[in-house]
């Protein structure tokens, strides 16, 4: 199995950009390029205190524990859960400094409701990915809570799900070791991205840009007759 070096780690939270859209997620991880609008502002609004260190408890015979930093050397990705919830059972781990054996289930916040595409689950799924191979353990759930709607989502962690995964940091990796930003293919969801003004999405409908500067030149010359 392929072991990625820490300095060639990519930001587990970029496979949420890029199952959502290829281009958006170079134009961030590659290219460094960022834009807020409302949706983003409420999402960190969100996660400013899901991933607060200072709010670590411990219910009854759960411990919850937040901001937990996590990675994956099979996968070259690290970043941080939300919540993690270490909750005790037989057939569990150990963890240093308490007593018992625990399952491990991660929990991802979101500020909306659940999404018609796999983008939250993916997520979900390298976070479990990650703390099975730092645990050595197999993590069968996780959650996505939506502040919408107030309540938990579960996922299941598939196979399916997992190879899915893999799959897409692989191909991260290729495009951030070739520094390349994909072209711009239009889809419904560029209308409410927070790039679309850096991006020009419209722009990539209209063809090459030689044809879209003489087409915006010929609508001049017919408006000045």
């Amino acid at each position: 199995m392929t072991e990625y070096r820490e300095e060639d780690f990519l930001m587990l939270s970029g496979i949420q950009h890029f199952a959502f859209c290829r281009r958006q997620w170079a134009l961030i991880h590659i290219e460094q390029q960022w834009a807020e609008n409302v949706h983003t502002a409420e999402g960190n609004l969100m996660h400013k205190r899901a991933h607060d260190p200072n709010l670590t408890e411990k219910k009854k015979d759960t411990l919850i524990v937040r901001a937990l930093p996590i990675h994956s050397f099979s996968m070259g990705i690290s970043g941080e859960c939300d919540v993690v919830e270490f909750r005790k059972a037989d057939d569990g781990v150990r963890l240093h400094g308490h007593r018992g054996l625990y399952q491990i289930c991660p929990v991802e916040y979101k500020k909306g409701k659940p999404k018609s595409t796999e983008v939250d689950i993916l997520q979900l799924v390298a976070q479990a990915m990650c703390l099975e191979e730092m645990f050595s353990t197999e993590i069968p759930e996780g959650f996505l809570y939506y502040g919408e709607i107030r309540r938990r989502e579960q996922v299941i962690i598939s196979e399916d799900l997992k190879g899915e995964v893999r799959s897409m940091f692989q191909e991260m990796h290729q495009l951030f070791k070739r520094g390349y930003t994909p072209n711009v293919r239009w889809h419904k969801g560029c209308t409410s991205c927070s790039l679309k003004d850096i991006c020009m999405p419209k722009l990539g409908k209209t063809g090459s840009v030689r044809n879209y500067i003489e087409r915006s030149i010929s609508e001049a010359e017919q408006i000045d007759e």
